[in-house]
């Protein structure tokens, strides 16, 4: 790396996990880091940023900004600001895909939709902030009560024939609701369809409230579950954008916003 180039950060503390990116003054990404988040948040932010420092071959005096989002935001103790991860996916997801005008975010423990500016700026924004129902959280509750993991889901169940309606997007309930389609012989397949279906048809819900507008990106973890991106093309009936670094899209918006800030006062921050 140039001695001489400066760069900006977003660290996003999320439920589950922590992510680091680190760009470049041309707003390259060269570095992402993640890590699980655990009980102490202060410690995951430090974590995820100390490895995507050493990846990226950066050394701290060298970034100009920080920016701290998501769960988590405010125990980001090394960063300048905070802006909240609904701005942050925003702009995150813009910046990948320019012509985003809907975002949909699944997380650990909520589900969010958000309409975007041709500038990355929110718009308006729907979510489930109440209780974990159809997020993240729930498909891994799904998962130990078909006994696999949750990265093996979306595949399987994309073999479905008969998808299940299940009767509920309640975390706590949907493993007796497995189980009893279980007993009744139903195929694994069949039930997990049944179950990105059901969320899928929540978060749909969530996007109609502020209004879907083509193109569409999906951010957060679960945008990497094919059956789970699937099953809202189908419900929504258009294709949405998802992309190798959706996981990372917080972490990259509120890089974004440390960069712009960068730039706008260069004499504060050098």
């Amino acid at each position: 790396m140039s001695e001489g180039m400066r760069y900006s950060a977003g660290v996003d503390v999320g439920s589950t996990q922590t992510k680091a990116v680190i760009l470049d003054e041309t707003g390259a990404i060269v570095a992402r880091a993640l890590t699980d988040t655990g009980a102490y948040l202060v410690r995951a932010a430090e974590r995820a940023y100390e490895q995507a420092l050493q990846s990226a071959g950066v050394h701290r005096e060298q970034v100009g900004y920080v920016i701290g989002t998501g769960y988590g935001r405010f125990n980001v103790a090394f960063g300048d600001a905070q802006v909240t991860e609904i701005g942050c996916h925003a702009k995150g997801a813009w910046s990948i895909f320019p012509n985003t005008r809907t975002v949909i975010d699944i997380g650990g423990q909520d589900t969010k939709a958000i309409a975007v500016s041709d500038r990355g700026e929110v718009l308006d924004f729907a979510m489930n902030d109440k209780c974990a129902a159809g997020s993240g959280r729930f498909l891994t509750n799904s998962a130990e009560a078909c006994g696999m993991d949750v990265s093996q889901m979306g595949e399987k169940s994309l073999t479905a024939k008969n998808p299940v309606r299940l009767s509920t997007v309640c975390t706590v309930f949907v493993e007796s609701d497995i189980l009893s389609y279980m007993a009744q012989g139903k195929k694994i397949d069949d039930i997990l369809a049944g179950v990105h279906s059901a969320i899928a048809s929540r978060t749909v819900a969530l996007v109609r409230r502020v209004g879907s507008k083509e193109e569409v990106t999906f951010t957060g973890g679960v945008s990497r579950n094919i059956g789970m991106r699937q099953a809202i093309e189908e419900k929504l009936g258009v294709k949405i954008n998802a992309s190798g670094d959706s996981h990372y899209t917080g972490a990259i918006g509120a890089a974004v916003f440390a960069l712009e800030r960068m730039k706008a006062a260069p004499a504060a921050v050098a």
